[in-house]
């Protein structure tokens, strides 16, 4: 009756942010000192707080999208466009300034109230996230609702996590190690993709995920134990519409909302088109003023316009024409590699109690710690008064 209460809360009103307490507390690093009794309100927060401790934590995020090179082999895909593949070179030093300068705020940042300062100068979490994965995607010529972009969500986060833990350790071997460290599961040499093993020990199964890796995690491993970590938390994947919105990419994790929107502020209105779309359309001679005039009355969803190749179709998906599975198996990938947890949001189409039933129970089943909003729309849409042109 609690589980249908809930589910019948969120189809009505998108909330509560659904968290899962077990995995949060179970995959902490910091379990050893404290207890995660909620997440910060955009819900990739996972620290400890206490009646002397308000935990308090610095987001930095990666752009994704400006560490694709073209394969350096030379590769290509089925339609002979250059493979993209992540630069790690360049991604490593990305992150590696990212960790040093999100530990500097902890010391210079201002604090006020003594709580907050204490917690942050004792344990010094940060989290460093992601933006532009969708970005990466178009680039990659891969769906959003495919097998192929939960293997590159699974890569990415992956690097990214690698590259955050191993800045932490140099940190810690420059700086000195965060003073609560003895105990954690980092001095443990249990790592977050570790932490799978003990959240299925709790629940006796009902972990179902991949565990494949890629990266050196030995080595990392025997950084930690020979200088520790310089921050009890390194990663966690905030929201970023503002930051995203100023440098020009798609938000943190989100899949494309619409193709076509109107931006309002206090400069007025505009409308916003997908720049990449409209370059594929271009080079396919589709791009004119019938298409223009489709796009508006089908709100940027190109799955009624006939004219437009089906591979076009599925790669310009926007978030109601993917299916939430597929939202939630990329997050399952990521939250492998992450030590706090991410903003996911869930979007649906023609939501139903068992619908929502499903979603979640799979978002539990792959480990997730937390969800974000529930974006749904109805099955029906009003008809539409403008005329079409063409």
């Amino acid at each position: 009756q609690l589980w249908r209460k809930m589910l019948s809360m969120l189809f009505e009103t998108g909330h509560p942010w659904i968290t899962f307490k077990d995995p949060c507390n179970i995959r902490s690093p910091q379990q050893h000192v404290g207890v995660v009794h909620s997440s910060n309100l955009c819900t990739e927060i996972t620290l400890n707080t206490n009646a002397h401790e308000i935990a308090v934590c610095n987001l930095g995020s990666v752009n994704l999208v400006a560490h694709l090179i073209t394969d350096p082999s030379g590769a290509v895909d089925a339609d002979g466009r250059p493979l993209q593949v992540i630069d790690h070179d360049r991604l490593k030093r990305t992150v590696g300034t990212a960790m040093r300068m999100l530990d500097n705020v902890i010391d210079i940042n201002y604090y006020a109230v003594g709580k907050a300062r204490n917690s942050n100068l004792k344990h010094r979490p940060v989290g460093l996230g992601i933006m532009g994965f969708q970005d990466c995607l178009h680039r990659m010529r891969t769906p959003f609702g495919s097998e192929a972009a939960v293997e590159f969500a699974d890569r990415s986060m992956e690097a990214v996590c690698y590259y955050a833990y191993w800045a932490s350790t140099e940190l810690a071997e420059e700086r000195g190690r965060y003073s609560s460290f003895r105990g954690s599961l980092w001095d443990r040499d249990i790592l977050p993709h570790d932490t799978l093993d003990l959240l299925a020990a709790e629940r006796g199964g009902y972990v179902d995920i991949d565990r494949s890796e890629s990266m050196d995690w030995a080595s990392l491993r025997g950084r930690i134990q020979a200088h520790g970590m310089r921050n009890s938390n390194c990663v966690a994947i905030a929201p970023t519409a503002t930051i995203s919105n100023i440098i020009g990419v798609s938000a943190c994790i989100e899949p494309t909302f619409q193709n076509v929107y109107v931006k309002s502020n206090l400069s007025g209105e505009f409308t916003v088109v997908n720049d990449q779309l409209v370059r594929d359309l271009k080079d396919l001679g589709l791009w004119d003023e019938v298409m223009v005039s489709d796009l508006k009355y089908y709100d940027g969803s190109l799955q009624q316009i006939d004219r437009v190749p089906d591979s076009l179709k599925a790669l310009y998906a926007n978030a109601f024409e993917i299916d939430p599975r597929w939202l939630v198996e990329c997050a399952a990938r990521r939250q492998k590699w992450i030590d706090q947890a991410q903003s996911l949001n869930i979007y649906m189409a023609g939501a139903s109690g068992k619908r929502l039933h499903d979603t979640y129970l799979l978002a539990w089943q792959r480990g997730l710690k937390t969800t974000y909003y529930l974006r749904t729309i109805g099955a029906t849409h009003a008809e539409k008064s403008t005329t079409r042109a063409g």
